[in-house]
């Protein structure tokens, strides 16, 4: 093995993205390790944040609660999830992700395959937190 890591990225170095809620930090993908087939990453979210409703149809989604607990609404489904356990999301369904707990979560997620283009990967169907 090289001494180099390729694709060593650190969530600390990535500028955290609010547009949609909570701290978005994508780690690995296109833009930052040239990733081909998917991207990963985490969610930070405070109790009481939530990241808003959309759906992806292009990708499948897969989240890992790695800190504290959430609730994410499947098509308007509430679904609890706790530290250490993960949840699938198929192509197309509407999701929002809620911090209903007292303590910070965090959230890893990972999406494959890409969207043709970035701009079809994601569909909001609702507002961010004001």
């Amino acid at each position: 093995m090289s001494e180099t890591l390729l694709g060593l990225v650190a969530a600390r170095d990535v500028p955290a993205d609010r547009r949609r809620g909570g701290e978005l930090r994508v780690l690995l993908g296109p833009k930052t390790v040239g990733a081909t087939s998917g991207f990963m990453g985490v969610a930070a979210l405070g109790p009481g944040e939530r990241i808003a409703e959309h759906y992806h149809p292009y990708s499948e989604e897969f989240l890992y609660v790695s800190r504290g607990a959430i609730t994410v609404d499947l098509d308007d489904e509430p679904v609890s999830l706790a530290t250490g356990e993960a949840l699938f999301v198929p192509r197309n369904v509407r999701h929002r992700l809620r911090n209903t707990g007292d303590e910070a979560a965090e959230v890893v997620f990972h999406l494959g395959p890409l969207a043709p283009r970035p701009e079809l990967g994601h569909v909001d169907t609702e507002a961010a937190n004001p």
